[in-house]
């Protein structure tokens, strides 16, 4: 490990040394386990890279980590973003902690002082304190402001300049650090902020904890605010331990520390006498000024809704202090935000879930923000979505069918009439069976940008519905005139009965101008018409990504993300009324937990609704059961011992066979921030029998 430092940084009246924990490149400490320390050169030097934990390009690392940090560069405006590699949810996070490291403070907050986040040093900054470039890979930096120099105890300063150090040591050698560190100038006695942006977990536990303890104990005025990951045990946890292992990169703590408590558990224990820790969904919303909040939604079109919640459910921020007058806790505390302990919540029972073997030749389940359907008894249909085909990661262009017969799933590609017909390879789409060989498809995207209408998939009358291969479907658009109100996405699209008629219910979703739709339309099904019909009533806030199931004529809406990107735990009933319609608001108890992305199916009277995304990181949803006249709420989780691989449910599909008392789950998963991207492989079972006649 190495640190690097600055002492007394004026950030007001008071004076606050800062002392930033950084890791080095993995080539750096390859080298070192080769060659030994000496490879480190005569001065380690700012290297730019990026951190295996998310940490971003461009900023100083370390021969192995360290302390370090700096002045803001004044001549970085407020809230400037670079363009970064990745998608969008990677350049949404470097928005936000850019924007919070150039002043966006937490409500209520007050530190002592007010501490820059950590940064590599600006080109501006380094001509300022005297600094010319660097020579070489290892070379020092020359010029004024102290340059490089060797201390006794064999460390070196990679950078020196008015108010900045860089220092070479193991953190595992506290004594040796002792030494470095006052000989660099440190005072102890002066108020000192330690900042550790994923890198202990890098550290074996017993030396991470006794660096956390000789902070405490050898500094009289002290905070320190880490920043690493958590929930190793849920499946996108095991998607990231498995992208650290590979890369050689253990987490140490989470085998030990795998929690919010248990961290607050380990500073309260190694000296520290405040201390808060929240999960960074928390964080974000409890702690980043709205304003804030709405300059990172806007700054360019998003739709990694999932991804982003449960990369922040899976990393956390946590404050110490001790000897601070007053104390010092920029978080809030617990009794002013809904902490991670998170709401009630009643777990009755598990279902196992099992691999639905299927009989194949051909691939394409492996996908998400697809839509499947129910064609006849024992056909399905699955359309668009993103995924696996042929090897490559794209937009599915072909529909896959799964057929049962004689006891167990044949699946197989759909063979389309006119292959001069485009599908337009759709994501978060709706199809609508109107008939055994008659289905709509409305709305869907392309891009975040391009939102696409409606379209025909007929099926011959009478086909051999024992061999997938021999099923074919043709695609016909509709009228340009009828598509207007369908150019959205993440919407539902449900039948319902009014005055004996059939009817298609659109309601909510998105679109490439409004991030959150809370309209609907009616569409007569014989003709696809759009007809008003009045509704009265409370009107529910608009919403997408939620779940729509048909109800005795209604339509019942459940969940989905909000105005503010929060989920919703509202259920409300649509139902037929004397003259039209009318909303009615279901109270469940205990209170749903709000959440989104998830699937949900009505049998007897009960409202099943299957996994989704929550922010509460305690647990992931699995199948919640409402009664629809009581109101009663239950959870069961979902058992994955039986699987091989991690089970993601959110953007998947299901469908339910009533006669089996059975749930496929279909695809699901998607991008894990920088981890890669895990899709369900194969389908999932679920026998639902024990909890549906137990009630």
């Amino acid at each position: 490990m190495a640190t690097c430092l600055w002492p007394s940084l004026a950030t007001g009246p008071r004076y606050m040394t800062t002392l930033a924990i950084r890791r080095a490149p993995r080539r750096r400490r390859e080298a070192v386990r080769r060659d030994g320390p000496q490879s480190l050169g005569p001065a380690g030097g700012a290297a730019a890279g990026r951190s295996p934990g998310g940490g971003t390009a461009g900023r100083a690392w370390t021969p192995g980590g360290a302390l370090h940090a700096q002045r803001p560069a004044p001549d970085a405006p407020r809230g400037a973003t670079r363009p970064a590699p990745g998608g969008r949810l990677a350049r949404r996070c470097r928005a936000v902690r850019e924007g919070w490291a150039a002043g966006a403070r937490a409500p209520r907050a007050t530190p002592p002082c007010r501490a820059p986040a950590a940064a590599a040093p600006s080109a501006s900054a380094r001509r300022r304190s005297g600094a010319t470039s660097r020579t070489g890979s290892c070379g020092s930096w020359r010029g004024g402001g102290g340059g490089a120099r060797r201390l006794s105890t064999g460390v070196t300063t990679a950078f020196s300049g008015e108010d900045y150090k860089l220092l070479g040591v193991d953190l595992s050698e506290l004594s040796k650090l002792s030494t470095a560190l006052k000989e660099a100038g440190l005072d102890n006695e002066v108020p000192t902020l330690f900042i550790a942006e994923v890198v202990l977990t890098y550290l074996e536990n017993s030396r991470s904890d006794a660096l956390i303890q000789w902070a405490a104990e050898h500094f009289s005025q002290a905070c320190f605010l880490l920043y690493e990951q958590m929930h190793p045990e849920d499946s996108f946890g095991r998607v990231m331990q498995q992208h650290f292992s590979q890369l050689n990169s253990a987490l140490h703590s989470l085998s030990q520390y795998p929690d919010c408590e248990a961290q607050q558990r380990r500073f309260f224990e190694k000296g520290w006498t405040e201390c808060s820790v929240m999960d960074m969904n928390e964080f974000f919303t409890c702690c980043t000024p709205e304003n804030e909040q709405q300059r990172v939604q806007a700054l360019e079109p998003f739709d990694e809704y999932e991804e982003w919640h449960l990369k922040c459910s899976h990393y956390f921020v946590l404050t110490a202090s001790k000897g601070m007058e007053p104390p010092w806790t920029p978080l809030l505390s617990s009794t002013t935000v809904p902490h991670h302990h998170g709401p009630v919540r009643i777990v009755v029972g598990s279902i196992n879930a099992l691999v639905c073997e299927v009989r194949s030749e051909t691939s394409g389940l492996r996908r998400y923000g697809h839509h499947s359907a129910l064609i006849t008894p024992n056909v399905i249909l699955t359309t668009g979505g993103f995924g696996e085909e042929n090897g490559q990661h794209c937009r599915m262009r072909n529909f896959h069918v799964l057929i049962k017969h004689a006891g167990y799933w044949k699946a197989g590609c759909v063979k389309k009439e006119n292959h001069d017909k485009r599908w337009d390879e759709r994501l978060y789409h709706t199809v609508s069976c109107l008939s055994s060989s008659l289905a709509l498809v409305v709305g869907g995207r392309t891009s975040p940008n391009a939102a696409l209408g409606m379209l025909w998939l007929k099926f011959p009358k009478t086909c051999n519905d024992s061999d997938p291969n021999d099923i074919t479907v043709e695609l016909v658009s509709l009228q340009p005139a009828a598509e207007p109100f369908a150019l959205r996405w993440r919407h539902s699209t449900t039948e319902v009965i009014f005055k004996g008629e059939k009817y298609l219910f659109i309601y909510g979703g998105r679109s490439a101008v409004q991030p959150v739709l809370g309209d609907w339309y009616f569409l007569h099904t014989p003709e696809i018409s759009c007809t008003v019909i009045p509704v009265e009533g409370p009107v529910p806030e608009g919403r997408h990504s939620h779940s729509a199931c048909s109800w005795k004529g209604g339509v019942l809406i459940a969940g989905g993300l909000g105005a503010a990107e929060q989920p919703l735990g509202s259920v409300f009933f649509l139902r037929e009324a004397e003259h039209g319609f009318q909303w009615q608001t279901v109270e469940t108890h205990p209170p749903l937990i709000p959440r989104y992305s998830h699937t949900a199916h009505v049998h007897d009277g009960k409202l099943l609704l299957v996994g989704g995304v929550w922010l509460h990181s305690f647990s992931v949803p699995g199948i919640t059961v409402i009664d629809l006249i009581t109101g009663l709420c239950l959870d069961y989780t979902i058992s994955v011992e039986h699987l091989e691989w991690p089970l993601m449910l959110h953007n998947h599909s299901s469908v339910f066979l009533p006669n089996e008392k059975e749930l496929l789950l279909i695809g699901g998963g998607g991008n894990c921030f920088s981890f890669g991207t895990h899709l369900n492989p194969k389908p999932v079972s679920l026998s639902l029998r024990n909890i549906l006649t137990s009630h």
